[in-house]
């Protein structure tokens, strides 16, 4: 196993530290100071930049002008995004289409693929279920009619879901196989009703009543769901990660200024072991991400599958997150709860990731199971 980056992976970072360089977490909407205000789209003109750069099309192959880069690339670029708390749908539409490329269809990927690379249609995935609790893929029922499959049934929050073109939506059959289909936003069927995260972001709760999607939209391939979870949960950690590093920085340079009987607090015993502490989160976030993002991306045999090492990404992940920020809201003092600082924000985007796909006892309980079914000895 090596974890030295490729020189088109770290090139795929500098590119992303370019774009997002511009970007200021001040400017992202306070639900705390302005409930309801938050943007009804997400930020177009961060999207077009990132389109430009070619960080929409990492994971599609050179036929349909992406970079053919892997896993590992996408964590880099969702790395730098978090640390700024980017309004795009980078993730959810980066692992779709790389599970359309990967398990679509010729007809799919030709009419979908180039045109997702560019920016021009945006896709998500529903991935929270019915209630967000319950495995996702159960939310919605498919049966088959004629050339095409019929959905019922309706998914929680799903991300981005009120700008999206296109929502990836798992589906059980009766023969108890999971598919996937990509259901137009706008379509015969399809009810969208407004939810807000814990960030003040619009969510959706997408409702599928008698919905027909041609057999040509739809992804009937063992393992699919199974491969777009894993990567969209790795991709979750690694923004995680962004997110708690750049946190971790700002409590340095604030204790580092803040000063109590002469002396910045940072020398102070107390403070400088709580920070230590976080350190070690951050890097243990760090190895176990990478260890997934690498199995997904070389498909590596190991003694369990790839979704054990996604758990344990996960796992350190939601629990990790949440120390950093909450460590760091106890070392601002009173400018931890101020509003008018930026941290406030960055920790209910960490509480948001720390809840999403899944918390730590959920990827706790995930991987017991693997390791009951697969014995390591």
């Amino acid at each position: 196993m090596d974890f030295t980056f490729s020189e088109e992976q770290q090139a795929a970072a500098e590119a992303a530290r370019g774009v997002f360089a511009g970007v200021a977490p001040d400017a992202v909407p306070s639900p705390a100071l302005t409930p309801g205000a938050v943007a009804d789209d997400f930020d177009r003109a961060l999207w077009a930049k990132l389109a430009d750069a070619d960080l929409l099309s990492l994971l599609l192959d050179p036929e349909f002008g992406g970079a053919g880069l892997d896993a590992v690339a996408l964590c880099l670029v969702l790395r730098e995004a978090a640390r700024v708390l980017a309004r795009v749908p980078l993730l959810e539409s980066s692992a779709a289409l790389a599970a359309v490329q990967t398990f679509g269809g010729a007809e799919l990927k030709a009419g979908l693929a180039a045109r997702a690379g560019r920016g021009e249609v945006v896709l998500t995935v529903a991935a929270n279920g019915r209630t967000g609790h319950d495995p996702a893929e159960l939310a919605v029922s498919a049966r088959q009619e004629s050339e095409a499959w019929v959905l019922d049934g309706v998914h929680t929050a799903v991300p981005w879901a009120h700008s999206a073109d296109f929502v990836l939506v798992p589906a059980h059959t009766t023969a108890d196989r999971t598919l996937l289909a990509l259901v137009p936003r706008v379509h015969p069927g399809v009810g969208l009703a407004e939810q807000i995260s814990t960030t003040g972001e619009r969510l959706g709760e997408l409702r599928l009543d008698g919905v027909r999607i041609a057999d040509r939209d739809v992804i009937d391939a063992p393992g699919a769901w199974q491969w777009l979870r894993d990567l969209l949960t790795t991709g979750t950690c690694a923004l995680a990660l962004g997110l708690g590093e750049r946190v971790l920085r700002m409590t340095g340079e604030y204790t580092s200024k803040r000063e109590q009987f002469g002396f910045p607090v940072a020398t102070f015993q107390a403070v400088a072991v709580q920070a230590a502490d976080r350190y070690i989160d951050l890097r243990a976030m760090e190895v176990t991400m990478w260890q997934a993002a690498w199995r997904i991306a070389a498909g590596a045999p190991g003694p369990l599958p790839a979704s054990g090492d996604v758990a344990v990404a996960k796992i350190w992940a939601s629990e990790g997150v949440r120390r950093v920020v909450q460590t760091a809201q106890h070392l601002h003092g009173g400018f931890g709860a101020d509003v008018d600082y930026p941290l406030h924000r960055y920790h209910a985007w960490a509480k948001h990731l720390e809840l999403s796909l899944g918390p730590a006892a959920a990827h706790e309980e995930t991987l017991g199971d693997l390791l009951a079914a697969h014995p390591l000895a």
